[in-house]
């Protein structure tokens, strides 16, 4: 599979801000967004305007970033990992006429330093994960998620801490 690797400074491509050996994939959708140092983005990835990742992180393949999700540094994200940034997602307003931004408030999603999202996870928007907590594959965060904490289900709930 073809890469493209950045190996110098910081740099921007398409209006992305790609860090130092940073390696993307092919078939990655990635505008208006900023990806940090050392950080690896598989195939079929959609990273979204005013989203950030951070250093080191992974970002599985068909993983869905949007705008207004902020990933720290040390993350990993599983595969077909979903963000949602919306609370009342509308393609119309009540007068029939399509939403434009205007017409809708994104709200920001952090996942906090070193946590793991497990693969098909979906986090809706206004969260927190916490640093180092582990979200189980196919989970659904519906609230924030605690410093260290392991969490699984629809909704995630708290199953134990980690050391």
């Amino acid at each position: 599979m073809e890469t493209i690797t950045i190996n110098n400074d910081k740099q921007s491509l398409n209006n992305v801000t790609v860090g130092k050996d940073v390696k993307i994939f092919n078939f990655v959708n990635a505008y208006g967004c900023s990806i940090g140092d050392g950080s690896k983005v598989g195939a079929f990835v959609e990273i979204q305007k005013g989203a950030t990742i951070g250093k080191n992180c992974k970002i599985s393949s068909h993983s869905f970033i949007c705008e207004g999700v902020h990933i720290a540094d040390n993350v990993f994200v599983g595969h077909n990992v979903t963000f949602i940034n919306d609370r009342f997602p509308r393609a119309t307003n009540e007068d029939g006429t399509p939403q434009t931004e205007a017409d809708w408030k994104c709200e920001e999603t952090f996942v906090d330093e070193g946590a793991s999202l497990g693969s098909s996870v979906t986090v809706l928007c206004g969260v927190r994960v916490g640093r180092r907590a582990i979200v189980g594959a196919g989970s659904v965060v519906t609230k924030d998620v605690p410093e260290k904490a392991v969490v699984a289900g629809n909704p995630a709930r708290v199953i134990k801490y980690i050391d």
